[in-house]
């Protein structure tokens, strides 16, 4: 077993290779390099929770602060990457120090897709990744005011939930006919329109944004089809890019993110890719998928750990992720198209249900909203071909729809 590994990313991902490494009794040196000056802390808790003012920023942190040093990794956060030599094996830090590795990760995440619009360089044109946006945007809710969301995704839906939890006056800018609706299609989508709207947001869809206004280097409003709203913050949620710079400038294989086979493992035998940033095969799935989410940062860090130490282990399961708006909490497990046909249980006016995505018979992704600890119970239906009056009927337990 080689000596030194490498972790470079040091997020949720990277974090826990970090700890499997450790897990599994590596004894050889571990390193962790990160961009930020801060140790690994879980992103998702930035639009939800701090927001919010649910929680400390503290409270996100992977592990506690000694836990490095304790397990013996050498760290180096706030001095990230900035090349990485495969043939010498040396991955160059941004102060010029260079970092030997005998086997390397690359856990380099993603970062705020940009917009390249007018006056996108105004001060309060924000987005939302790192936790000094989240403290800065948590402030901007505090002083309660006024916010522009460019973008219905994920983010900008759990930050407009948190502002409008905190008392701002809330727009939810969206180009697509209903926010989401790429990701869980019309049905569910509507729901989550109307939930918003039913909150005091202003949701305007199918518009372009043409720019933005300022005063004095602060942006002062948002130009929307020929009209100016006004603004005091604006949020942009357009995406994210996997950071792939590192890989590509390397010469690794790279395609929506960096290619890994079912072990994560890198067009290099000596590098392998997990989070954010990894295009995997999925052997559930039968293809690749790059996964933006909590769950899938965890489950492939802790993979990437294994495989590094050549223990056994696969990217084999499905997809997961949740979400927390106003008094909804949701999680979701599969991979659907969206065009797939939804078939409901329960009461969407009521607010608690679950969905099925069915695709030429077969249940290929399930959703919980507001109905707690049935998601393993989904995880084993997605898969199978099940009749959909049985999944409509609620008398049908839905451990016996997998049968």
């Amino acid at each position: 077993m080689s000596d030194m590994v490498v972790v470079v990313g040091a997020g949720l991902a990277g974090a826990k290779v970090v700890e499997t490494l450790h897990d599994e009794g590596f004894d050889g040196q571990v390193t962790l390099i990160g961009d930020e000056p801060y140790r690994p802390y879980e992103r998702p808790g930035l639009s939800k929770e701090v927001l919010q003012g649910k929680a400390e920023p503290d409270s996100l942190y992977v592990h506690e602060a000694n836990y490095y040093a304790d397990a013996g990794v050498e760290t180096h956060f706030g001095d990230g990457a900035v090349s990485c030599d495969l043939t010498r094996r040396r991955v160059r830090l941004a102060s010029g120090n260079e970092v030997p590795y005998d086997r390397l990760v690359l856990a380099t995440g993603s970062r705020a897709r940009t917009i390249r619009l007018p006056g996108a360089e105004l001060a309060g044109v924000r987005t939302l990744r790192t936790m000094g946006d989240g403290l800065a945007l948590r402030a901007d809710l505090q002083a309660q005011r006024r916010i522009v969301l460019v973008g219905g995704g994920w983010i900008g839906l759990e930050a407009a939930a948190a502002a409008r939890l905190a008392g701002c006056q809330v727009t939810v800018l969206e180009r697509d006919p209903l926010p989401l609706v790429n990701v869980l299609g019309e049905t569910i989508a509507e729901h989550f329109a109307r939930l918003h709207v039913d909150h005091g947001v202003d949701l305007r869809t199918r518009v372009s944004v043409e720019g933005f206004e300022g005063s004095h280097g602060v942006v002062t409003g948002v130009r929307v089809n020929g009209e100016v709203l006004p603004a005091d913050v604006v949020l942009v949620g357009i995406g994210a890019v996997p950071n792939t710079g590192l890989a590509e400038d390397a010469g690794l294989v790279v395609d929506n993110g960096v290619v890994v086979d079912e072990r994560l493992q890198t067009s290099d035998p000596n590098v392998w890719a997990a989070g954010d940033v990894a295009n995997a095969r999925n052997t559930l799935l039968g293809h690749r998928i790059r996964v933006e989410h909590w769950d899938n940062a965890i489950r492939l860090g802790r993979l990437a750990g294994l495989s590094v130490l050549d223990r056994p282990g696969g990217y084999d399961w499905l997809p997961y992720f949740y979400t927390d708006q106003y008094d909804l909490g949701m999680e979701y497990v599969g991979h659907a198209s969206t065009d797939a046909e939804v078939v409901l249980r329960g009461s969407m006016a009521d607010g608690e249900f679950i969905a099925f995505w069915l695709e030429n018979g077969l249940v290929t992704a399930a959703m919980n909203v507001n109905i707690w600890d049935v998601n393993d119970l989904l995880r084993q239906v997605v898969g199978h071909r099940v009749d959909p009056e049985r999944l409509r009927d609620p008398e049908v337990p839905l451990a016996e729809l997998a049968d």
